[in-house]
């Protein structure tokens, strides 16, 4: 089973999880934003609706992802679209989406200001 961690990270963190993993530390699968506010305005409601449709379903077309959340195929391909934009989705050589992870966890931390 992958499991992807969906993070709010510095660039700084990121830069040294790469720099582990070109040493060959495993570092596992991560989806990384640099603000709480670019989390929330790119995984709107829709999209995690989106993401939790495609998470160990395989490649799917627009229509069948549509027809499986309740929505109209243009919406759906809109903000497919902005998905596979940012790199959280990809997109298959026959135009099918996918989300390779079986499970997602999601962390981040608030602090006081």
């Amino acid at each position: 089973m992958t499991t992807v961690t969906i993070e709010v990270s510095s660039v700084e963190t990121t830069k040294e999880r790469m720099k582990a993993a070109f040493r060959g530390e495993p570092q596992g699968c991560f989806i990384s934003f640099p603000s709480h506010e670019d989390l929330w305005a790119t995984l709107t409601a829709n999209r995690w609706a989106i993401l939790k449709a495609l998470t160990g379903a395989g490649p799917l077309g627009v229509r069948e992802l549509a027809r499986r959340i309740g929505r109209d195929v243009k919406g759906v391909h809109t903000d497919a679209q902005a998905l596979v934009l940012c790199g959280v989705i990809d997109k298959s050589a026959d135009g099918k989406l996918l989300f390779p992870y079986d499970l997602v966890h999601v962390e981040f931390m608030l602090k006081a200001a």
